[in-house]
């Protein structure tokens, strides 16, 4: 299961994650650019409809939607990358110390596991974020990143206990390597695209999880991000006085960046599992079947 660029990048589902995730990015990057101003200034009316000066409308509080959107894309994506980031990393370290060391280690690595494992996250994360009150991005961060890593640690644990019995581990063994050498040469790079799909469902999950924590109120309200727009929204009661664009410009925001990062993960699920990769096969298949029959047909 050794990850290279190359059939992800051949894969159409993946060029067009990889396009929606990079533009996503690149506009909160250059974000001064793409949107100049103050993102908290007030522009113009109350709920002022899109309109060309307006290319996304304005809040209750008169502000430029388009503004917010793109100044709040880069707490948004920050905190859900960084987040997914160390969820991964705190995942697959626990996991592979676990499966590879075996014995008491595994026991006790595997308990704290479980034990946050059995636990609901979200209700867990409200209560947690309740108890900090008004919290910022990376406290968030934290709160997420400490909750969330025993799936993936699970999946490290299995796959590197499969991994460790293998004959070129055991190989490395006889010759002497150092435990360390073992797990980073030998066995990390079998686990990449395990890693890979880890992380893309910890970041997207990361990103659900803070709009989630915001929308509810446990977030700053001076820090512009989707989830600070979604809960000002709902706050100003804008579904109610039509102002549709008020909640519907940060959601679509999310699900382009679960759409985008969904069809990344979709292409690791394949090249993880090839039997996945049998629908555009079959597609194939009935298509040739098709255009057979219709020939005979035809010589008829």
């Amino acid at each position: 299961m050794s990850f290279t660029l190359r059939p992800i990048l051949r894969q159409k589902k993946a060029l067009a994650g990889l396009v929606i995730v990079m533009a996503l990015w690149l506009m909160a990057l250059f974000a001064p650019i793409v949107a100049p101003g103050e993102p908290g200034a007030r522009v113009g009316r109350s709920h002022q409809p899109p309109s060309i000066e307006h290319v996304m409308g304005t809040t209750k509080m008169g502000r430029d939607v388009y503004r917010q959107f793109v100044w709040g894309a880069r707490s948004s994506l920050s905190v859900g990358f960084a987040t997914g980031i160390a969820i991964t990393v705190l995942g697959t370290a626990i996991g592979l110390v676990a499966g590879y060391a075996g014995g008491r280690t595994d026991a006790v690595l595997d308990l704290a596991t479980n034990a946050v494992l059995v636990v609901p996250n979200m209700p867990l994360l409200i209560l947690l974020a309740s108890f900090a009150g008004t919290v910022g991005p990376m406290t968030i961060m934290a709160i997420i990143a400490l909750t969330s890593w025993p799936w993936g640690a699970r999946m490290t644990r299995s796959q590197t206990m499969a991994l460790r019995n293998r004959d070129f581990v055991t190989a490395s063994k006889m010759i002497g390597e150092p435990a360390w050498r073992i797990i980073f040469v030998e066995i990390l790079p079998n686990l990449t695209t395990l890693i890979g799909i880890n992380l893309v469902g910890s970041i997207i999950y990361a990103i659900v999880a803070q709009t989630t924590l915001e929308y509810l109120g446990f977030g700053d309200p001076l820090k512009v991000s989707w989830g600070t727009m979604l809960y000002n929204a709902q706050n100003s009661s804008a579904i109610m006085v039509g102002a549709w664009w008020d909640i519907g410009v940060p959601a679509i925001g999310i699900a382009l960046t679960g759409l985008g990062l969904a069809l990344l993960n979709f292409t690791f699920d394949e090249i993880a599992n090839p039997q996945l990769r049998s629908g555009p096969a079959l597609t194939r298949w009935f298509r040739l079947n098709r255009a057979r029959n219709r020939e005979l047909e035809l010589g008829r």
